[in-house]
């Protein structure tokens, strides 16, 4: 295994969520899929999804979309010392960042996506580190024990360790949550579940 297919977010209501993220951010569920799930959850999910863009216009277009489709703001779109970002909750409760690097529009303001990244939050960065190291995955940067990002190839989604508190944080949401995910990652050949919990199958069809 050397990547992310796509991820697979389990919802309540299939039809209203594939409105609302073709809405909000123009996904046609290549990367991002839905399936019909009502197992409990409660809280924070352990995970982000965050989608990078170009400029803080293309922000301020799919978060103003976002939210139009009826998502929740956790955190304005906003600068910061890394670059310009929001934070916003799905209606089937995902949690979603933002973001650019840029400090400043160089282009016409568009919705399009630039990268697509899962940030798992863990209890042990380092140790979740290796086990995906040993599944196959690349080293991308690394934190010490904070932050991990895996090498990803086009149009894949690239997966990021954080603490879960510090991801928490990050999302503007308490740490605490209880039950599923409500997540499922696709890659590699043959199903299994990381430290965490998360839940890997073989490349998923919607």
């Amino acid at each position: 295994m050397n990547s992310i297919d796509a991820v697979t977010l389990e919802v309540a209501d299939t039809e209203a969520a594939a409105r609302f993220y073709s809405d909000a951010f123009g996904l046609d569920g290549s990367r991002v899929r839905l399936r019909a799930c009502d197992s409990p959850t409660t809280g924070f999910r352990g995970f982000t999804l965050s989608l990078v863009v170009a400029q803080p216009g293309n922000v301020d277009a799919l978060f103003t979309a976002a939210v139009d489709a009826g998502a929740t703001v956790l955190k304005p779109a906003e600068k910061s010392l890394w670059g310009y970002g929001g934070v916003v909750r799905a209606p089937d409760g995902t949690v979603w960042q933002i973001a650019t690097s840029a400090k400043k529009d160089t282009a016409p303001v568009t919705r399009d996506v630039d990268e697509i990244v899962l940030l798992l939050g863990v209890e042990d960065v380092k140790a979740t580190k290796r086990f995906y190291v040993e599944q196959g995955l690349t080293v991308g940067k690394s934190f010490g024990g904070k932050y991990v990002e895996f090498a990803a190839g086009p149009g894949t989604v690239k997966l990021s360790l954080y603490k879960r508190r510090a991801l928490a944080k990050v999302a503007g949401v308490p740490a605490e949550g209880t039950g599923s995910h409500r997540l499922v990652v696709s890659g590699g050949t043959r199903p299994f579940a990381d430290p965490d919990g998360f839940a890997w199958q073989p490349e998923l069809r919607p």
